[in-house]
């Protein structure tokens, strides 16, 4: 078990970016699937939480977490069954899959409704030790003035309101140190990341780069409406991550950032390419076993990769090599990019103006110096031998077969976690 490191998020990041560059692997570890972004009808999702949680299990998921915003599925709630996001027909497939035993239902001022089952009792429905995970969790849904500001409290035991700021860069720190506070004092293994940097554009580079103890972002979700991919003015989140990588761990030194997948999944009645469904991003976690303190030991230790489709072997990370095995699929082919920043890059960035001269509240543009392709390999197996001037290494895989429900005619890609030498 991973002792909480009490004291300064200094020491705590040194012992982090110890593991991350050991990147020991024994044989009793394995790869777990799981969801840590996730809505249901707690919040603004349009389907109950025990559809939702089977789904994501009989779909070869081992661990999932219901994300839903600024609530925990902890107290008695009861939604009218015709308003609901679900509405009637949802919930005819509700009452019909788990049967009147189990649906709660009443009629009130001539509405009808049923109870939203809480956590603790749909947990001991598909909970099962080794096999599948539940985890209480929460999207802490914050804003600075126009910009919306989400962070993901995975794992938590209380609710987290949103703690607010004078910047998005405050916004995004007091949320961190509410979930880091309330990890050191219950002891409970938990951990909060940054959602979506680019939904409605509300958070930059610069607005995360000073952000101390923060481990994680999402540099792939699967809503249709978060714009991963940037557009020629905003930065991808795959650019906003190399910016990050290399001025945190260069200029600021702070700890690295890792890069998560989640479905952000709200549609459960509709499988389109316009709705954000369920099965379109998830995080492979390498542990020893299935519980929450190994996946969080992992995950802080960046054994871990993000997947919108392709499924790795093997990922091995150590001072000298990167290397990744891919698991093939029939027909598909397959092309690694180890990408990096070295030393010496151009530090310099420009803020981009508008006609008038005055500065966009968008991420700079910087050198490209920063975030290189230093190496790509064609097949299922590449290697890329360090030259001892890099300040870190990532791979993104790339496939060749399209996305089941894409977005933009996107196709399958895995993001693994950069090794800092």
């Amino acid at each position: 078990m991973l002792k909480l490191l009490r004291g300064s998020l200094a020491a705590l990041s040194v012992f982090l970016l110890f593991i991350s560059v050991a990147g020991v692997t024994t044989a009793d570890e394995q790869w777990f699937k799981g969801n840590i972004h996730t809505h249901s009808l707690w919040s603004d999702g349009d389907g109950y939480p025990e559809m939702i949680v089977e789904w994501y299990k009989t779909n070869a998921y081992d661990f999932l977490a219901l994300s839903d915003h600024n609530v925990l599925q902890k107290n008695e709630r009861w939604t009218n069954i015709e308003t609901n996001k679900a509405g009637t027909n949802g919930f005819a497939a509700y009452l019909k899959r788990f049967g009147t035993n189990w649906v709660e239902q009443r009629e009130r001022d001539g509405v009808r409704e049923t109870r939203l089952k809480t956590f603790d009792e749909f947990n001991k429905m598909f909970a099962q030790p080794g096999k599948f995970l539940l985890l209480l969790a929460e999207e802490v849904s914050d804003r600075h003035l126009t910009s919306p500001v989400h962070m993901g409290a995975i794992n938590v035991r209380e609710m987290i309101s949103p703690q607010g700021g004078n910047s998005v860069t405050e916004v995004i720190q007091n949320n961190f140190n509410a979930a880091l506070e309330q990890r050191q004092r219950t002891g409970q293994p938990m951990f909060s990341h940054l959602n979506h940097p680019n939904f409605q554009w509300g958070v930059t580079a610069e607005d995360i780069l000073p952000v101390k103890g923060e481990k994680f972002f999402e540099v792939y979700n699967g809503h249709p409406g978060v714009h991963n991919d940037g557009d020629d003015t905003h930065a991808s989140t795959d650019r906003i991550w190399d910016i990050l990588l290399t001025k945190r761990i260069a200029e600021l030194h702070l700890e690295p950032i890792f890069g998560i997948g989640t479905d952000d999944s709200h549609r459960y009645q509709k499988f389109e390419p316009k709705a954000n469904n369920p099965g379109r991003g998830w995080i492979m976690v390498r542990a020893k076993e299935l519980t929450a303190e190994a996946l969080i030991t992992a995950m802080e230790g960046g054994d871990f990769y993000a997947s919108s489709g392709v499924m790795l072997k093997s990922v091995t990370r150590d001072p000298k090599t990167y290397s990744v095995e891919i698991a093939p699929e029939k027909s598909v082919t397959y092309t690694t990019q180890f990408i990096g920043t070295r030393q010496g890059f151009d530090p310099k960035s420009d803020p981009l103006k508008t006609a008038s001269g005055a500065a966009l509240r968008v991420t700079h543009r910087y050198s490209k110096d920063i975030g290189v392709v230093l190496a790509e390999v064609q097949g299922t197996s590449a290697s890329y031998n360090l030259k001892g001037d890099e300040i870190y290494v990532r791979a993104r895989i790339i496939s060749s077969k399209a996305k089941v429900s894409p977005i933009k005619g996107e196709v399958e890609r895995a993001w693994t976690q950069p090794l800092v030498p």
